[in-house]
């Protein structure tokens, strides 16, 4: 069954990929998504069996992969809890973007090619967080980021897809070359790549408390580093790796231009796929975190200012999805928040719910796309509410879930509610430096997030239609086939986190994870949670309050205010619309400097000297010699004559003169 599980989106990819044109767009849709869709039915009977059944986990062999010295990696699916809500997550959303871009695709002669990368994209995923070993992790990791810049950039006749693709590729090497860092770390300090190696290791890699640091075990950038600096060290190489594909400051810049791609791969990278995978890799390899409090210390950081500037970004966004896109960073800024203090289970909780109101978000947007003739815009929207009453309710369901709308102390409540407010809570009961910040600003991006996703309902649905009248002429619903996976992604939104909040934070914790996931004894978190003061726990309930009032007096009664802020704020509001700058600081201090270094490189480095003096100098100077030899063959026989006379006279000259001396 695992197997099945892994390798049919495989064989989706190899028939439409290789046979496409044979079978036909029809035929590549209705065999990539069946296969999809049979993946995603025994996910769901893998996660009853494992997660919620008596299961232990146990690995799948598959085939001896790397054998070198010490070194040796079976390719094997790790099966565990951790997995099967991953692989829920994956396949179901996947199947459901399967199904919806059979209907938002119709008209593209492309499709055999786009159905193959969403299944290669899955298998991608799917190798990812079923790896034993980090280099079968690795091995994922890079699949998804190949399969992302070639559905980024599946409309590759548009420059600015093209772009999107390579920055979105181009960044996240960067976050690679720390991630690869850290697992050649991982092998020196606990010989093995393979996780229950180096899990059974890392329980006794630090000294004892109180004991001498011991001898130095790493060598990084000419420091000699003891075992408690070393894996600090480790730890925060493998987190770069999870910055870049989870879209956390400073590598999240590729994450809003990913938005060029077709709406369905938007939802792929943002549920289920791409941004998930650093959630899961630091997840996985918790027990490599919880050695170092000053890593956890710096990934609660780096997630709550992540989770404040994304949504402050998303306030004043126009374009549909780049809304949705910010709020994307903002959301996994909470997850990180809740690894960071050793909350694990409440991050992947918000992961699991997270898949399907944000997986529902970008399908309803799409579903207003196509109807409002692929106008992505908000300012052009307007009045849709009674044209489009299904994606209406859709994204209105979207929206209650995203924003956490619930009644506090009680188990009525949409899936945020259960899932972000736990990490809310959390974050005041965390115990590291950066917790009390980071519950602080966690708040504050709730208010945000309240305003910016029912300002995008207003903006949209409501008010007065600001399209065309050829645009609202043809504005119609879409077809079954993709509002029905709308429907089922409504039912996750709703009530996953009251049926779950129970197994991943609560009282089936235990029983549930299985040892999944790792928490120092000393680390109370998950009690403690439960145990905040009254005002923590309605906090997330006042925030959401207060940023739909604010987007209702904004967009409802009062329209003209937003347009009269933005002129008396205008500084803050160029500020806020030109993403902090980010992009215009990386341009200036990398893009710039290395693209100046590359032209002198390639001009005076490979140009002048190298080929210069190299090989297009030596070519040259031959060039002279033959151009000046041949000016001597003139082809008259009387210029060869005198030369053969001027030749006879000086040789004896020559011999004449010589004779003499």
């Amino acid at each position: 069954m695992y197997h099945a599980i892994v390798f049919l989106p495989l064989v989706g990819f190899l028939i439409a990929g290789l046979f496409g044109r044979s079978i036909g767009a029809k035929g590549s849709e209705l065999i990539t998504s069946g296969l999809l869709v049979i993946s995603a039915l025994l996910s769901w009977v893998a996660f009853f069996s494992v997660a919620l059944g008596e299961g232990e986990a146990f690995t799948v062999p598959v085939l001896r992969f790397i054998t070198s010295g010490s070194l040796d990696v079976y390719w094997a699916l790790r099966i565990d809890t951790l997995t099967a809500v991953m692989l829920v997550v994956v396949n179901t959303v996947s199947a459901l973007v399967h199904i919806y871009s059979i209907g938002y695709m119709h008209h593209d002669p492309h499709r055999p090619r786009f159905f193959a990368y969403l299944s290669l994209f899955t298998f991608a995923m799917l190798m990812l967080v079923t790896s034993d070993n980090l280099v079968q992790m690795f091995f994922g990791w890079e699949g998804v980021g190949l399969a992302s810049y070639l559905l980024i950039g599946f409309w590759y006749k548009k420059p600015s897809a093209n772009a999107a693709a390579i920055k979105a590729f181009v960044v996240n090497r960067i976050g690679d070359f720390g991630f690869s860092l850290g697992i050649f770390g991982i092998f020196v300090l606990f010989g093995s790549i393979n996780f229950d190696t180096v899990f059974a290791n890392a329980a006794t890699y630090l000294p004892a408390e109180g004991a001498p640091a011991g001898e130095a075990v790493l060598t990084f950038l000419g420091y000699t580093l003891d075992k408690s600096t070393a894996v600090t060290v480790v730890a925060l190489l493998l987190f770069m790796g999870a910055m870049g594909k989870s879209a956390q400051v400073p590598l999240h810049t590729w994450l809003p231009d990913a938005m060029e791609g077709p709406t369905p791969v938007s939802a792929l990278i943002h549920a289920a796929t791409m941004v998930t995978a650093g959630v899961f890799m630091v997840a996985r390899l918790s027990p490599i975190f919880e050695l170092s409090a000053t890593a956890l210390t710096v990934v609660t950081f780096v997630g709550a200012f992540t989770a404040f500037f994304a949504a402050t970004v998303g306030l004043v966004q126009n374009d549909i999805k780049r809304v949705i896109a910010y709020s994307t960073c903002s959301q996994l800024g909470y997850m990180f928040v809740a690894l960071g203090t050793g909350f694990y289970g409440a991050a992947i909780f918000h992961l699991f719910t997270h898949a399907f109101f944000k997986a529902l978000l970008f399908l309803g947007s799409g579903s207003v796309i196509h109807a409002v003739s692929d106008e992505q815009d908000m300012r052009k929207m307007g009045g849709l509410r009674t044209l489009i009453p299904k994606t209406y309710w859709m994204m209105i369901i979207g929206t209650v879930a995203l924003t956490g709308v619930g009644i506090p102390l009680t188990m009525i409540g949409t899936a945020g509610f259960f899932s972000k407010d736990a990490i809310i809570e959390g974050a005041f009961a965390g115990e590291n430096a950066m917790a009390g910040i980071a519950f602080v600003l966690l708040t504050i991006a709730a208010v945000f997030t309240s305003f910016y996703s029912w300002r995008l309902i207003f903006m949209t649905f409501h008010g007065k239609a600001r399209a065309s009248a050829d645009v609202m002429h043809h504005v119609h619903e879409s077809p079954l086939v993709m509002l029905v996976p709308l429907f089922i992604l409504a039912a996750g939104a709703l009530f996953a986190g009251v049926i779950f909040q129970g197994f991943f934070v609560g009282h089936e914790y235990e029983h549930f994870w299985k040892g999944a996931l790792f928490t120092l004894p000393d680390n109370h978190i998950l009690e403690e949670f439960h145990h905040v003061p009254l005002w923590v726990k309605l906090a997330p309930f006042v925030a959401m309050l207060i940023g739909f009032y604010v987007a209702w007096v904004f967009y409802i009664r009062s329209p003209e205010r937003p347009k009269a802020l933005a002129r008396q704020f205008s500084g803050l509001y160029a500020f806020l619309l030109n993403k902090w700058y980010f992009d215009e600081a990386n341009d200036f201090l990398f893009v710039r400097p290395a693209k100046r270094l590359g032209h002198f490189l390639w001009k005076k480095g490979d140009g002048w000297f190298i080929d210069g003096l190299g090989p297009d100098g030596v070519s040259s100077r031959v060039v002279d010699v033959t151009n000046r030899i041949v000016k001597l063959q003139s082809g008259y026989l009387y210029h060869y004559a005198f030369a053969m006379l001027i030749g006879v006279a000086a040789l004896v000259t020559w011999m004449m003169l010589g004779g003499a001396f």
